[in-house]
């Protein structure tokens, strides 16, 4: 007589050598915590980004895989966030006339935003007694996850920190954007867009596309702005911010 525990860990063994486990694992991930989402009836708290990698750091940390034998096989869904990208210029593109009507407020409120990112992120990183390394991993939090860990990495931060930084803004700005609008009386769809595509990138993005594709259309405009002024301004910003606070 087969004992079942025996037969699954030699199954195991076999699919966990599959590249094909890391792509089902993150989408099975993903649709098990939109279903939770959608009972949520969607609300902010159960960001679905948020409870898919729970499951997955769980399934991970009870089958004892590691990270590199997941990525493996999950590194095809990282590499549909190039094209993802690209196809927000397709929602945008209907929303040009406003975009033109409105390239002042969009200028001033992204440089705004872009610098009040890099500054208190730095700041807090500074007067809390934190290493130049740790200003310099948090410093691009709000830019988009490939330009952050780029400009950690130039400057000798810790890009994985930085990642992990990046996704919990995402994260933390999808959750809270509604709260601080209501609170500041902000109905406007293209400011609110704005605003949680420069603070909040792709996550934040894509909660905004989950309201209107209006919304969605300026916050995947600020997210993409916001990661080119990122790249531009925080490799000298952050060292003289860092510089002068110590």
């Amino acid at each position: 007589m087969s004992h079942p525990i025996p037969e699954f860990a030699s199954f195991w063994v076999y699919l966990a050598a599959s590249p094909l486990l890391g792509l089902t694992l993150t989408l099975c991930a993903y649709v098990a915590a939109f279903w939770i989402y959608t009972q949520c009836r969607f609300s902010p708290f159960a960001n679905p980004v948020a409870i898919a990698i729970l499951l997955i750091v769980l399934v991970l940390k009870i089958a004892g895989m590691p990270y590199r034998d997941y990525f493996s096989g999950a590194q095809f869904v990282h590499f549909l966030l190039g094209p993802a990208t690209v196809a927000l210029a397709i929602p945008l593109a209907r929303q040009l006339p406003k975009v033109r009507r409105s390239l002042l407020p969009i200028a001033c409120a992204l440089i705004t935003g872009s610098v009040t990112a890099i500054i208190s992120a730095v700041a807090s990183v500074i007067v809390l007694g934190g290493s130049y390394q740790l200003a310099v991993s948090i410093g691009p939090k709000s830019a988009t996850t490939p330009i952050a860990m780029g400009i950690s990495e130039k400057l000798g931060g810790l890009p994985a920190l930085t990642a992990v930084m990046v996704i919990s803004t995402g994260i933390l700005g999808a959750i809270i954007a509604r709260f601080v609008f209501r609170l500041l009386r902000i109905n406007s769809p293209e400011v609110r867009g704005f605003a949680l595509g420069v603070t909040s990138h792709g996550i934040g993005t894509a909660r905004a596309f989950q309201v209107s594709a209006e919304m969605g259309a300026f916050a995947g405009l600020g997210m993409g702005l916001n990661g080119v002024l990122t790249a531009l301004l925080a490799p000298w910003l952050i060292p003289v911010v860092a510089h002068w606070l110590t």
